[in-house]
């Protein structure tokens, strides 16, 4: 049995070029890979919104998703998604902690 992850981060994206979206996906996940804490991430579009996208961030503790998100990596890291982020939004981003997994 896996360990359930203890924070979501859910980052809001639009564009309607999604061949962009994907590779800038790609290579912040690349640019991610070894982070302390990341248990993993996907991205998602919404069905019926093609330029409609969710990356969803797995990790397995409140102390590690902070220590990422204060941390000097992290700007650099992120920096291939930021220019598809939702600004239609009054946040971009949501974090969610997790009360209940099966």
């Amino acid at each position: 049995m896996s360990t359930a992850p203890a924070v979501e981060v859910v980052l809001y994206h639009l564009s309607d070029q999604g061949e962009d979206v994907l590779a800038a996906y790609h290579e912040a996940s690349r640019r991610m890979a070894g982070t302390p804490g990341l248990l993993g991430n996907q991205l998602m579009t919404e069905l019926g919104r093609p330029d409609s996208y969710v990356v969803v961030s797995h990790w397995d503790s409140w102390e590690s998703f902070e220590q990422w998100e204060t941390g000097a990596q992290h700007k650099d890291q992120t920096t291939p998604l930021r220019e598809f982020r939702d600004t239609h939004r009054a946040r971009p981003f949501e974090i969610y902690k997790v009360l209940a997994h099966y």
